[in-house]
Formats: C-alpha cells, sequence, structure tokens
C-alpha cells in the first residue's frame, strides 16, 4: 500500500534536457502540419506550417522540462527548489532547465554571441554581394532573402544582448537579492530564444521571406512559407520579452535588499527597468499583428488586405508601434551600461544620478510618440507630419540629458583607461553621430528625400551597433571577470577595440555619403559610379567581422588557455555585485546585506560601505 508520504516524495523521472526536446520537437512538428491540413489551414503558400512550428515550440519546452513543475503539483509529488546548489556544479548546467539567474545569465550569453557570429555572416555575404553593381555575385530573389534573414537575426540578438545575459546575471546582484521574483519565467524567457532562431533559419529552406525586417503587407501576405517562420520567430521573442519584463519588473520592485531605496538603486538596474517597461507593453502590440497576419495567410481573414475590407496601413500602425519602443528596448540597457562603468573608472560619483534616471524615463515615455515617422512617405494623414516630426525631436533631449550626465561625470577626472572604458568612450562618438543624423531623418523633408537610401541604414547601425554593441562589449570586458572567474587578456582588449572602432567607421561612416547620393537599400544593383565606395566598404566590413573574431578568440583564451584567475573585484568598484567572491556563491548572499550607502560615493568624505553583508536572513523588501 502507498501512503500518502510516499507520494509526496515520488519525482519525475522524464529525462529533460535540449536532446529531449528536440526528439519532442520533430513529430510534434510534423503532426503540427498533419492537423493544419486537416483542417483546410492552407492556401497555395501556406501549408499548415505554422501550427506545426507552435507545436514542435511546445513539445520542445516540454522536453526541456517546463511540464515538470504542473505536473508535480498536480500529483502531490516533491517539488523541484527553485535553487539547488547541486546545479552550480559542472558544465551540464548548462544544457539544462536551471533556475539559477547566474546560469541564464551565462546561457543567453553563449547562445546571443552564436546568434551574432552568424548574423555577422550574414553581412560579410551581403557586402560581398555589393562587390559588384550589376546582381552579377547574388541574384535578387537571393539577395533579399539574405536581407531579410540577416536583419531579423540581428533584431532578434539586439532586443536581448544585454537584458538577456547581463540583466539576469546582475540584477539581482545588484540589489541584494538571492534570485529573482518568478526563476520559473525566467528560464521560460531564455529557452524561447533557441526554437526561435531555429525556426527563423528554417526560413532559408523555405525560399526565405521577401520583406526585410518589417513584413509589409501584401507581399507578406503573398510570400511563400519562409514568411511563416518570420511570424513564428519573431512572435517567440515577443513572448520572451513580455515574460522577461514581467519578471524584471517584480524582482526590482519586490526584492531589493533592506536600505536599497530608490536612489541607491545602481543606475544600469534603472536602465533595466526602463527597458522592461517598453518590453512588456510593446512586445504584445507585435504578437496581435503577427497573429493576425498569421490569420490572413491561413483561415483567409482579411485584416491587412485592402481588397477585401482590410488595411496595409493597419500594419504598419501596429508594427511601428511595437517597432519604435524595440528600437529604445535596444539602447536604454546601453545607456546603462555606459553610465554605470564611468564613474567606477572616473572615480567620481555618478554626476546628475537622478537627472540621469529622468532621461531614462524620458527617452522611454517619447518613445511611444515618434513611430509614424517610419510613416512620413506613405501618404497616411499628411496632417499628422509636424506632431510626428516634433516629437521625434524632443527625443533628443532626454538623450542628450544622459550624454551630459556621462560628459559631466568625467569632467576633471583622472580616468582609468581600462578597456571597458576606451569601449565606454567609443560608445559615446558612435552614438553621437548617429543622434545627429537621426534629427535630419526625423524631419519631413530630408526624410522624403533619404527614406529607404543608404543614410538611413547608415544612421540605424551607428546607434544600434555603434552604440549597443560597444555597450555589450564594455560589458563582456567588464563584467565576464565576475560571471567566469577569468580576466580578459588587456592587451587583446585594447587591440580589438581600436581595429574594431576604426573598421566600425570605415565601414558606416561612408554609407551616409552613399545615401546622399540615392543608393537605395535592400537591392543588389546600383550606379556604376558607387562601386569604389561600396569596394571600400566592403573591405572595411571585412576587417569589421575580423575584430569579432579576434573578441571571440580573446574570451576562449581567457577563459581555457589562460592561466590568470579574476580577483573578486579587479576594478575596486563599489556597487554590490563587486563585494561578493569570485565565482559567486549559489545562493548570491549567505544573508540578505543591509544597504547603507551609494555605489558612486568616490571621493565622498566619510563616505560608507556601499552595504553590510551581515545583514538579516530572509528581508527582502526595498526601501
Amino acid at each position: 500500500m502507498v501512503t500518502a508520504e510516499h507520494v509526496s516524495e515520488r519525482r519525475l523521472s522524464i529525462p529533460n534536457n535540449p536532446i529531449t526536446g528536440v526528439l519532442l520537437a520533430i513529430p510534434a512538428y510534423f503532426a503540427g502540419l498533419w492537423l493544419g491540413t486537416l483542417f483546410g489551414l492552407n492556401d497555395d503558400a501556406n501549408t499548415g506550417i505554422i501550427l506545426g512550428y507552435t507545436f514542435a515550440t511546445v513539445a520542445f519546452l516540454i522536453g526541456v522540462g517546463f511540464l515538470n513543475y504542473p505536473l508535480e503539483r498536480l500529483f502531490g509529488w516533491r517539488v523541484s527548489p527553485i535553487s539547488d546548489p547541486e546545479e552550480n556544479r559542472g558544465i551540464g548546467r548548462f544544457f539544462r532547465l536551471s533556475l539559477d539567474h547566474k546560469v541564464i545569465g551565462m546561457q543567453y550569453l553563449v547562445t546571443i554571441l552564436i546568434m551574432l557570429l552568424f548574423g555577422g555572416i550574414g553581412a560579410m555575404l551581403i557586402r560581398s554581394s555589393l562587390l559588384s553593381p550589376d546582381s552579377s555575385i547574388t541574384p535578387p530573389g537571393q539577395y533579399i532573402m539574405l536581407i531579410g534573414l540577416h536583419s531579423v537575426m540581428m533584431i532578434f540578438i539586439t532586443s536581448a544582448v544585454i537584458v538577456g545575459p547581463f540583466g539576469n546575471y546582475l540584477v539581482p546582484l545588484m540589489i541584494g537579492a538571492r534570485r529573482m521574483a518568478f526563476p520559473r519565467l525566467e528560464a521560460l524567457s531564455f529557452w524561447l530564444v533557441p526554437p526561435a532562431a531555429v525556426i527563423l533559419a528554417a526560413a532559408a529552406f523555405w525560399g526565405g521571406f521577401p520583406t526585410g525586417w518589417t513584413g509589409y503587407p501584401p507581399l507578406s501576405e503573398q510570400a511563400g512559407q519562409g514568411m511563416d517562420s518570420y511570424i513564428v520567430g519573431f512572435a517567440l521573442i515577443g513572448l520572451a520579452l513580455i515574460v522577461s519584463g514581467i519578471n524584471m519588473l517584480a524582482t526590482i520592485i519586490t526584492l531589493r535588499a533592506p536600505g536599497m531605496t530608490w536612489t541607491r538603486l545602481p543606475i544600469f538596474v534603472w536602465g533595466i527597468f526602463t527597458t522592461s517597461i517598453l518590453g512588456m507593453l510593446a512586445a504584445p502590440v507585435l504578437a496581435v499583428a503577427l497573429v493576425q497576419l498569421a490569420m490572413d495567410r491561413t483561415v483567409q481573414t482579411s485584416f491587412f488586405l485592402s481588397a477585401n475590407g482590410g488595411s496595409n496601413y493597419l500594419w504598419q500602425n501596429l508594427f511601428w508601434f511595437f517597432g519604435h519602443p524595440e528600437v529604445y528596448i535596444f539602447i536604454l540597457p546601453a545607456f546603462g551600461i555606459i553610465m554605470e562603468i564611468v564613474p567606477h573608472f572616473a572615480r567620481k560619483p555618478l554626476w546628475g544620478y537622478r537627472t540621469g534616471v529622468v532621461g531614462l524615463f524620458g527617452v522611454a515615455l517619447l518613445s511611444w510618440f515618434v513611430w509614424q515617422h517610419h510613416l512620413f512617405v506613405s501618404g497616411i494623414a499628411p496632417v499628422l507630419r509636424p506632431f510626428y516630426m516634433l516629437s521625434t525631436e524632443l527625443i533628443s533631449i532626454p538623450t542628450g540629458i544622459i550624454f551630459l550626465v556621462t560628459l559631466g561625470t568625467l569632467w576633471r577626472a583622472r580616468v582609468w583607461f581600462t578597456v571597458p572604458m576606451l569601449f565606454c568612450m567609443g560608445f559615446l562618438f558612435n552614438f553621437l553621430i548617429g543622434g545627429i543624423s537621426g534629427v535630419y531623418l526625423s524631419d519631413v523633408p530630408t526624410d522624403v528625400t533619404l527614406h529607404g537610401s543608404y543614410f538611413s541604414m547608415a544612421h540605424f547601425h551607428y546607434t544600434i551597433m555603434g552604440g549597443e554593441i560597444f555597450a555589450l562589449m564594455a560589458a563582456c570586458y567588464y563584467w565576464l571577470p565576475k560571471m567566469t572567474g577569468k580576466m580578459l587578456s588587456a592587451t587583446i582588449g585594447r587591440v580589438h577595440f581600436w581595429w574594431m572602432f576604426i573598421a566600425f567607421n570605415s565601414t558606416f561612416f561612408p554609407l551616409f555619403i552613399a545615401g546622399i547620393l540615392n543608393m537605395p537599400r535592400r537591392v543588389s544593383s546600383y550606379d556604376p559610379a558607387l562601386q569604389g565606395l561600396n569596394t571600400w566598404v566592403t573591405i572595411s566590413a571585412y576587417f569589421l567581422f575580423g575584430s569579432m573574431i579576434l573578441f571571440a578568440g580573446n574570451v576562449i583564451y581567457s577563459l581555457f588557455f589562460s592561466a590568470r584567475p579574476a580577483l573578486a573585484n579587479p576594478w575596486h568598484a563599489r556597487s554590490l555585485e563587486w563585494q561578493l567572491p569570485t565565482p559567486v556563491p549559489a545562493y548570491n548572499f549567505e544573508r540578505v546585506p543591509m544597504i547603507v550607502g551609494g555605489p558612486y560615493d568616490y571621493g565622498v568624505p566619510n563616505a560608507r560601505p556601499v552595504a553590510d553583508l551581515g545583514g538579516l536572513v530572509g528581508v527582502t523588501g526595498g526601501g
């Protein structure tokens, strides 16, 4: 006879790992494909593939282990602990479902860097295609497929490239918490990313999608099955943004250590906080638009088909209502990184801390009022152009505030020019060019002239790659010693910075000139008079890609071949994460700390240490 006590000790014994997930996903895909066709979810362009992708994703998540907890609770079996010290040992912890925010942060980092590699290879193929002005290297149909896959893959990456690795790993450490508020949601936000990347890559087998990353109808309505990969892959990333945003906000609001008042919160955490608000509110709009597009393609609704009463403009408004807050989902955490790192190496308090927080919230608020500047050339409601021109120009004010806060911190400082600090300076230079070029594109007359040209593309890459990716590099060199226990080579890092900085500007600044000379983007043929300029850009792009290979080599060498371990606090920084030992213990803090000082009180007379690490156990409320 089995007693209740015996039942409570049972645990689910299904092997849960990515291999199990893949083995379940393959038959689930074909089951969804068959069921979709059976119920008529098909036309000339579609055979139920959307349902197949959906079934495969759910089966993959079940195989990884997301069904365990509901079943354990349902049958009264012993529930897996939220944080098990045993799971922090061995490399295997990075290849299974983990509820440790530090493991999830490392899983994110490796996955994002691999995706960045493939996105970079796509960029190299695009630039190689432009060595000739007559489409002789890559046929036009293949070229637009390259553009679409590269752009959406990079949008995937930049949506999560900072919040995923560094937000998940560092936020609990920086606020004095032992874990995230919802560890299972945190794990879900990561495990949605691999199937999204695979589904997007599968578009290549279906001929890609001809719309670029924007997915505009009617072209997206008429596209082949590669468009379904776009729909499902993008929807999964949107879902990851939603659950990540909810989890981050709940963690920062409810799990701050005693004494961690809002005015003592590290500025990087404020960057994650504002980013999470945008992700939580903007991604549902994208999800709804993608569901409508999927229904148009499968069950013959007409949300975006004007011939049947729908509107192409509806998609453009829904997409860009998500898409322009999305741009600031990219850059707000980068602002947080720069304002976080600069005070530590300037050895000065962050100048205008509260002003910097206001700047972050100002960018987040105004990002909701600018989306129609993408529709200036569409012909829709010309009377609205002055408002959106004004709102787009106004967003430069809080952005400028963030710049002033950073420059005020650097003013008359004796700066320690470490590798992270070099990348911060590179960010300021690049983003300044991107911001100034954005002011031109916010004005209707110049936007009408330059829209769809390489000027617009160069502006976007200066703000995202020149901004966010440089901030990512700063974060890697700054925080990887804490995350991995190994110092990256400073010598290789300095070579990497100057190589990347020069190659980046040599690649993208000439594209402003190409745009002014009317070279259109997303087109594989161009005026032969511009071939010399494109050859220069392509060679520079090869060098830029080489700098990223050097970074990858630095990481691999430092982690696996260098015997130089990282000190617990190699930068002598005040912020809370650097007061912990390296590697960070499984539960972060043996006792929840009492916060008694600010993270940037350098040179302040009688400044107290940031925390009393002998605080009370179990106290998790914020001040």
